[in-house]
């Protein structure tokens, strides 16, 4: 996909997902949080668009989520570590499939993208509310992590199997 108009309207389709996605399903976490798919999607933009276009995809509707689910305070961190984690995804296929097959680039490159969001929010709400307390929300956000790595890996591989190219 190398129009530019395709990219700005697969970026804003795939920020709407991710907000849907995120509001969707909101299980509490134990500090102030929740517990959601969007990072699914969140993995999936940098998987399947450019940058800046995924990192704008994740970012936004990962932040709009929050404003419109009444975690305004969290929209700032969220965007700039919804963002990240697609620019982790994108890059990191990138760099390790030169050496690794697809998928195994792919997984490897979520993890590290997870693993920034878990560490990501437990600085943001270490600094809200300090940082023993905010170490209650590390295994909730882990999980999220997992779950998103998992939803991400089955969605790129429809898209691939559908011949759905974004790059």
């Amino acid at each position: 996909m190398k129009n530019t108009t395709q990219r700005v309207v697969m970026a804003s389709l795939l920020a709407a997902l991710v907000c849907v996605a995120t509001m969707l399903i909101r299980i509490p976490s134990p500090l102030k949080g929740y517990i959601n798919l969007g990072d699914g999607i969140v993995l999936l933009s940098g998987f399947l668009l450019p940058m800046p276009y995924g990192f704008l995809a994740a970012a936004i509707g990962s932040a709009l989520a929050d404003i419109f689910s009444g975690y305004v305070l969290y929209a700032p961190a969220t965007f700039i570590i919804k963002g990240v984690m697609a620019l982790i995804a994108y890059f990191g296929v990138k760099l390790l499939s030169k050496n690794l097959k697809d998928l195994p680039s792919k997984i490897i490159a979520a993890v590290v993208a997870e693993v920034f969001m878990v560490a990501g929010y437990f600085v943001f709400e270490g600094f809200l509310y300090g940082f023993v307390p905010s170490a209650v929300n590390i295994l909730p956000n882990a999980v999220q992590g997992v779950a998103g790595i998992i939803l991400s890996i089955i969605l790129v591989r429809v898209f691939e199997k559908s011949k759905i190219k974004l790059n």
